[in-house]
């Protein structure tokens, strides 16, 4: 697999929707690619969660980055988190 770089927005999208970079690049390994605008695609892959976000239970963490994939690497432009 190409290596992996976060852009400035999407590692400060990263902290404020609770994602980490390991969970990302898990996400891109095995999540579900679906096309975007501007060529670019989304990944979602759903994580076992079974805890709280901001006092609220979840069971489930949808980790969604946008990535775009180039000649010799995979830019991630911002990260969506969803929790079920």
């Amino acid at each position: 697999m190409k290596p992996i770089r976060l852009t400035k927005h999407a590692e400060e999208q990263c902290l404020e929707r609770g994602a980490s970079k390991e969970e990302i690049v898990e996400s891109i390994e095995k999540g579900i690619r679906k096309p975007a605008k501007k060529n670019r695609e989304i990944v979602t892959y759903n994580f076992p969660f079974n805890n709280y976000w901001q006092g609220k239970f979840y069971s489930i963490k949808q980790v969604a980055p946008v990535i775009k994939e180039e000649y010799n690497e995979i830019v991630v432009i911002t990260v969506y988190v969803f929790y079920f």
